[in-house]
């Protein structure tokens, strides 16, 4: 089985990271306002604009946790192919807190 990791934007601008056996079921869930107590619910229409596959259910979800832990910089570097871009963004503005700091 394939599962895959997601990055949805969504209408308001903001980004939904989820994780998915069925990417084509679960995009329709979001779109069609599925769950009302959905983050997207009131945020739609989302836009698919990321999606890994992983082929372990506990990687895709390890994956999943690391992108909800991201900023909103380092999403959009991820979404825009900036590969070289993600080890800059890991560092904080704060000196004392990047010394202190591993991503």
């Amino acid at each position: 089985m394939k599962y895959t990791v997601y990055i949805l934007e969504c209408s308001d601008g903001s980004y939904y990271v989820g994780v998915t056996n069925n990417i084509d079921r679960r995009f329709a869930e979001h779109q069609n306002g599925y769950s009302e107590k959905s983050y997207t619910h009131t945020r739609r229409p989302v836009k698919l604009v990321y999606q890994e596959h992983y082929q372990y259910v506990l990687d895709a979800i390890a994956r999943e946790k690391q992108l909800k832990g991201w900023r909103r910089a380092k999403k959009e570097a991820l979404i825009n192919g900036r590969e070289e871009d993600l080890p800059g963004l890991s560092s904080s503005t704060n000196s004392s807190q990047s010394r202190n700091c591993s991503e």
